[in-house]
Order: structure tokens, then sequence, then C-alpha cells
């Protein structure tokens, strides 16, 4: 019985001991802030393009469904080779919107797409 209270103390006092170390332990000095970033004065902020819209598009950044390849047109959302194929079959195109109005592709995958196809006139 001793032997279990002698122990017990001893559980309790190492746990006590662990508090009362860490309190009776000097403390760490703090760490000096470090100081700010050194920054520009007042420089004006790069302007932020204007979203892209149909009209700010760059012409050569559209994809001719006229002359674009296979793979240039899969590239294209909702246009597998299946759609691919069938734009090449279809060719020449007038107008964008012959896609849709010619039942190459759905209305649903045109309005996906439309923003980034143009049909050059060779």
């Amino acid at each position: 019985m001793l032997k279990t209270l002698l122990l017990a103390g001893a559980l309790a006092a190492s746990a006590a001991g662990g508090a009362f170390a860490q309190a009776t332990q000097p403390a760490t000095p703090a760490r000096p802030a470090a100081p700010p970033a050194a920054t520009s004065p007042a420089a004006p902020a790069p302007a932020r393009p204007a979203a892209t819209t149909p009209a700010t598009t760059p012409q050569s950044a559209l994809i001719d469904i006229n002359s674009a390849t296979r793979a240039e047109l899969m590239t294209l959302t909702g246009i597998g080779e299946a759609r691919a194929d069938a734009i090449i079959r279809g060719r020449p195109y007038r107008g964008k919107d012959d896609l849709p109005n010619r039942n190459i592709i759905p209305q649903g995958v045109y309005d996906g797409i439309k923003d980034k196809i143009i049909a050059r006139q060779r």
C-alpha cells in the first residue's frame, strides 16, 4: 500500500512538477517586432485591364472556324472530335452564327464559344 501511495504521489508531483517547472523557468525575452517592410512612396497602382468582352478581344486571339485545324477547334468548350469534324465538313461559313443556324452545333454550345470564334472570309 505504501508503494501505491508513493507511486500515486510521484505521478501527481510529476504532473504538477511539469507545470511548476514551466512556471519557474525564466521568461524568454520577447523578440523585437520586425521593422515594417520598406515601401515606395505612394506609387500609383498599375492600371487593370478592362474585362474581356467581344468588343475588346483581339481578333488574332479568336479561332477562325473557316480555317482552324481540328485540334484548334477541339480547344473550345463543348467541341469534341465529332463536332470539330462537323465544323470542318460544313465549311465555308458566312458568319459564326451559321454554326447553330445550320445545325452544326447546338445553340447552348454556340452561346458558350461565340466570343472565342470568328468566321473570316477568304
